[in-house]
């Protein structure tokens, strides 16, 4: 597989819209364009092998499926890990010759994304540095009246920030790194020790992600149930992961359930007395 100029510019606007600020907005943008499992799908068209740019989205948003940006601090930028991280991956797997649903194909596409997530994080802050020279031109127009001048601070000067990078680094790496990812393949044999590190690494990442999600949203012991069963569920009866989501909608459902009617038992002594003084008036 190779990357052409014309596919690497591709990537290059769909880094520009899913990075953070993004130009296509949080929601869209960042949060959607810019998750890894929807980056590898469209990484997958881009480069015409759809199911493996899905499995090589899929093995990294396991990764970073907890990724957050509290205050602006960034951990890993998606931009380079949708766009520049897949692609590469997507070289790296064909070039070994490994199989698209294969252990080790997932594993180098985690290690790929996570030496490339660093890079992001780079360019994240190259990004926010510069959007503040056009951050402080629009507090000058609003001294001096300009308003109409905000919407080319708001929308025109920041395409400048995302050219430099955004655009230009995913095509540089895009089109080049491709061709040494491909060169790797002689000077890294699959039954090297580097490469069989690289794959040891990579099949413990996914532990991380969990971690930081469990982390972020367990409480008490308790909580551990639900995912205890999600795993169990998998590992024995060999369910996907449109069936798991099914089932964890029930154990929402449930959830849900129970904590209204905890709180509809909290407020009952409150408006309760007046009901129960009517019905004892009734008997009588």
């Amino acid at each position: 597989m190779t990357i052409s100029w014309i596919q690497a510019a591709i990537l290059g606007i769909f880094a520009c819209l899913s990075s953070l600020p993004g130009m296509a907005g949080t929601s869209i943008g960042n949060y959607t364009l810019g998750r890894p499992l929807v980056g590898g799908l469209v990484c997958g068209i881009v480069l015409g092998d759809i199911k493996l740019g899905i499995m090589c989205g899929v093995a990294m948003q396991l990764v970073y499926i907890a990724l957050v940006t509290p205050g602006g601090t960034v951990s890993a930028d998606v931009r380079a890990i949708s766009y520049i991280g897949i692609p590469l991956a997507m070289v790296a797997i064909q070039s070994q010759g490994l199989s698209a649903t294969s252990t080790a194909a997932a594993s180098l596409a985690k290690s790929m994304g996570t030496l490339v997530g660093t890079i992001g994080t780079v360019l994240f802050y190259g990004t926010a540095t510069l959007n503040l020279v056009w951050q402080h031109m629009g507090w000058r127009d609003v001294e001096k009246g300009n308003f109409k001048k905000l919407y080319g601070v708001n929308w025109g000067w920041p395409w400048v920030s995302h050219l430099l990078f955004s655009f230009i680094p995913t095509l540089i790496m895009c089109k080049l790194g491709a061709t040494a990812v491909t060169t790797l393949k002689t000077a890294l044999p699959m039954d090297g020790i580097p490469m069989k590190t690289l794959f040891t690494v990579g099949a413990m990442l996914p532990c991380v992600g969990i971690a930081i999600l469990l982390k972020q949203i367990v409480e008490s012991a308790m909580d551990f149930v639900p995912f205890f069963v999600g795993f169990t569920l998998a590992a024995s009866l060999s369910l996907n992961l449109v069936s798991c989501a099914v089932i964890s909608l029930i154990f929402a459902l449930l959830f849900y359930n129970l904590e209204m009617a905890k709180n509809a038992r909290a407020a009952a002594p409150a408006g309760g007395s007046s009901i129960d003084d009517d019905d004892d008036e009734e008997d009588i």
